[in-house]
């Protein structure tokens, strides 16, 4: 349901499917901790495979740092691999860019650019790296390439107009202030080995990183843009009739704690965004935030006329088991709004004298477009505003994460490692009812590692 590498914490990553229907993910990887040292510690890229993209088997490390004083001799962070023709040895294979950094700039930013590598597999493995030096830089004419520069995320897809290629670019605009220079940088290059720079493609202004820029090729022929985005820790999305725009924002697709988004077709045909969510450094509410796991996909759903949104994919229902009225740690509801409704998922233990025992320690409330999360003693845990007052809540916990669905569309995550497992009781208007749930039977129920999916307090 949720994955990272065993003992790991895994960050952005890359999609892959192959001819016989396999799933390839490969992520950066690193310690689980709060102190988090990304150019001694995203040095690799962890591989991981999956046969329906919600259980996922790990299987190694497949690349890694380049040699010392090379331009990806200090760490190598995110990547895009896809099929190439020729893959540079004649035959089928892929091409990835990923990004490079050689150390650090005299104020401490990491010093980044994009390199590639050829493999005649299709599979994610076997990288070799097209020469010693990166394929693209920052160009100062219109990006930052020192103090607080970006150039690193490179996402590649054929040019809509010509026989070439457009790569797209995580960069600072060097046009603006840096607190708002985030954007989307853009070159094209017709083998590409190498590559011209233009100005930024998307460039709002209002961002301080837009970082994970992936194309998408919609069935009109349009084009999707999706972008994290650094302040609000999740993402937004644009399209645009061609490549090179106008683009049109249209805001959050991916509510805050959904990260890293990557699109791909599922096995049912459907596309589905598969996007990376944070946990919390010794598994308590306490804890420092820090990188995490790759969460279970949506249902990318872009019609003309509306903005992009992300709603429940069928593909998870195939874990889920019959309904119960029992407690379970891992479940999803459905529960019909009629007025203020609150959602009680967890109880609390006590302090071993009963005090608190019963109380809600984890809740769902919604109350016309107001739709939050609440903790122990009704603290905030997360909460947004609906654009229309829902009918049907759906909600998701899986461990300590906790997803939210309104009418069908995702709109709020958080996380909650408070209580214990209880029946979900509904209350609206003062009157309490116990609903069903569908238990979430777990890819791994057994696995026991810092990255296994936390159990929860014991039920009872």
């Amino acid at each position: 349901m949720r994955y990272a590498p065993p003992g790991l914490c895994l960050n952005d990553f890359a999609l892959l499917r192959d001819d016989d229907g396999t799933y390839t993910v490969l992520h950066l990887q690193g310690p689980w901790t709060a102190e988090f040292d990304h150019l001694r510690m995203e040095t690799s890229y962890g591989r991981a495979t999956s046969a329906d993209l919600v259980h996922w088997q790990p299987q190694g490390t497949a690349f890694g740092n380049g040699l010392p004083g090379r331009f990806d001799g200090q760490a190598v962070w995110t990547m895009h691999p896809f099929r190439h023709g020729d893959g540079g040895v004649g035959g089928a294979g892929m091409a990835m860019f990923y990004t490079g950094v050689s150390g650090l700039t005299p104020d401490g930013w990491p010093l980044q650019s994009v390199g590639l590598a050829y493999s005649d597999r299709t599979d994610g493995t076997g990288w070799r790296r097209h020469g010693t030096g990166p394929v693209v830089e920052a160009d100062p004419r219109w990006y930052r390439t020192g103090e607080r520069m970006g150039w690193r995320d490179p996402f590649v897809v054929r040019d809509d107009e010509s026989d070439g290629w457009v790569m797209v670019v995580c960069a600072s605009d060097a046009s603006l202030p840096v607190e708002v220079s985030g954007c989307v940088a853009l070159a094209t290059s017709d083998d590409l080995e190498h590559w011209t720079v233009h100005p930024p493609l998307v460039s709002p202004g209002d961002v301080d990183e837009l970082e994970c820029p992936v194309l998408e090729r919609l069935d009109d022929g349009g084009w999707l843009l999706l972008g994290s985005i650094g302040q609000t820790r999740g993402f937004d999305a644009w399209t645009a009739p061609r490549l090179r725009g106008p683009w049109t924002r249209h805001g959050a697709l991916g509510p805050t704690g959904a990260y890293a988004p990557r699109v791909i077709q599922a096995p049912d045909g459907s596309r589905v965004v598969v996007h990376t969510t944070p946990r919390r450094v010794g598994l308590t509410d306490a804890g420092e935030r820090c990188r995490g796991m790759l969460a279970q996909p949506k249902s990318l759903v872009v019609e003309e006329g509306s903005a992009p949104r992300l709603e429940w994919w069928a593909g998870v229902d195939a874990w889920l088991g019959e309904e119960t009225d029992r407690a379970t740690a891992h479940a999803v509801g459905d529960v019909v709004l009629s007025g203020r409704t609150e959602i009680v998922l967890r109880t609390r233990t006590g302090d071993g004298e009963g005090y608190g025992e019963g109380q809600p320690a984890l809740s769902v409330g919604c109350d016309g477009k107001n739709l939050w999360v609440t903790g122990p003693d009704g603290a905030r845990l997360g909460e947004t505003v609906l654009t229309e007052p829902a009918a049907v809540l759906r909600v998701l916990t899986v461990g300590e994460y906790v997803e939210v669905y309104a009418d069908g569309v995702f709109v709020l995550t958080t996380l909650c490692y408070s209580g214990r497992a209880a029946a979900w009781t509904v209350v609206t208007d003062g009157q309490a009812r116990t609903i069903p749930v569908r238990p979430v039977r777990l890819p791994d129920p057994d696995r026991d590692d810092a990255s296994a999916v936390w159990p929860g307090l014991s039920e009872g």
